[in-house]
């Protein structure tokens, strides 16, 4: 008797085992799917959840365990981005989170996952301080961050000739960070560029013959190659700078990437120069290529700017999972540290000092005409990840 209850307890232990391995992969997906910026959420969520079916070959598993996503809406707002985490990680026990939006809701989020010790994969907010100042061992991004951006906008100035730069950027983290940003990166690498005028306006600005006014008084008389480079999420304020006819001065504009429905109105402004982050004509991959010709043949348009950074935040826990043999936190962190994965955009890799995602960035010129109002950019050159020295900021 005692043997037959030693073999069922053992079984017993056998079985528990397995429905515990057997157990769903959640994964939180927290994005600002209400506001301003919710055709940036939207995107990231198509691309995350095309990304894993990719990555799974339409399997949704990955170690013979189904994976469950759960999406929150923080709505843009930096103390419901951290309850929703919270919850996440607390109510839904899930294994890591994706996240979010906004920068400011973003870097709400960052103690969190330190406090429950679990991994945040942070996209598509791009705040210098998530992987600086405010980072934990706890947080990865796949996400570009502001001096990445910054590089690219330097790369794409001419590497002769005396430049000068006023910067038009919205007055808050994001807008702040790329500007100091730029002005380290143009040091790094076009010291022959300098900022030499910033304005700030706010988040939710439609007027801008102010700014316009101010930037043209300070750049109009200096020599060389004059540009206003925009720093910008939501509507962009690229038409209304250009209706005030900067060129009257000899002053160009650089805008930098945005969403394909923002981009847009670039074409009105043929051989107009600047970076950025992904457009779906530029990389040549097959992973890429999946990803263009599904997102056409759902949603009848090409996959957009987020969409990639949603894709590759999936990749990068799917390649993690795999690595790490499961969930487990300090595992998947070891697995992560030094990580290359591939994206749409080509390899990405963590690196190990403060876990941000180096990628590589795409000079554009715009297309004097396209075959569609998605045909835009014109590849200038690849910025390979390798030529932008980033700064380790976090002080680990």
């Amino acid at each position: 008797m005692r043997l037959k209850l030693t073999i069922a307890a053992a079984t017993a232990g056998i079985f528990f085992a397995s429905a515990a391995f057997a157990q769903d992969i959640k994964i939180a997906l927290i994005a600002g799917k209400t506001g301003p910026l919710e055709a940036y959420a939207k995107q990231t969520e198509a691309g995350f959840m095309m990304g894993l079916e990719y990555l799974t070959k339409g399997t949704m598993a990955v170690g013979g365990r189904k994976i469950n996503v759960i999406v929150k809406d923080d709505q843009l707002k930096a103390d419901l981005a951290k309850t929703l985490l919270e919850q996440a990680y607390n109510d839904d026990n899930v294994d890591l989170a994706i996240g979010t939006t906004s920068s400011a809701a973003a870097l709400a989020m960052l103690p969190v996952a330190e406090e429950n010790g679990k991994v945040l994969i942070v996209e598509p907010a791009v705040a210098d301080a998530i992987t600086g100042e405010k980072w934990n061992r706890f947080i990865f991004r796949t996400s570009r961050n502001s001096t990445q951006d910054a590089y690219g906008a330097a790369a794409a100035v001419p590497a002769s000739g005396e430049v000068s730069i006023a910067t038009l950027a919205q007055d808050y983290a994001f807008g702040k960070d790329g500007v100091a940003a730029l002005k380290n990166a143009l040091a790094e690498i076009r010291p022959n560029a300098k900022v030499v005028f910033e304005e700030y306006a706010p988040q939710n600005a439609t007027d801008f013959t102010a700014s316009a006014q101010r930037i043209f008084d300070a750049l109009k008389d200096k020599p060389g190659k004059k540009i206003i480079n925009i720093i910008w999420a939501g509507q962009h304020p690229l038409p209304k700078i250009a209706d005030l006819k900067p060129e009257r001065f000899g002053i160009e504009i650089a805008p930098g990437g945005n969403i394909l429905p923002a981009m847009q109105i670039y074409k009105n402004y043929p051989g107009m120069e600047g970076a950025v982050y992904y457009y779906y004509a530029f990389p040549k991959n097959a992973m890429n290529d999946w990803l263009v010709a599904e997102h056409q043949k759902r949603f009848n348009a090409p996959p957009d700017f987020f969409t990639a950074g949603g894709f590759a935040a999936a990749s990068a826990a799917v390649t993690a999972i795999q690595k790490a043999g499961g969930t487990d936190t300090e595992k998947l962190i070891t697995a992560m540290e030094g990580m290359t994965f591939e994206t749409p955009k080509g390899p990405m890799t963590f690196r190990k000092e403060d876990h941000q995602a180096l990628q590589d960035m795409y000079h554009f010129k715009v297309k004097a005409s396209g075959k569609d109002a998605n045909d835009l950019l014109d590849l200038v050159a690849t910025i390979p990840a390798d030529k932008m020295p980033i700064p380790v900021r976090n002080k680990r």
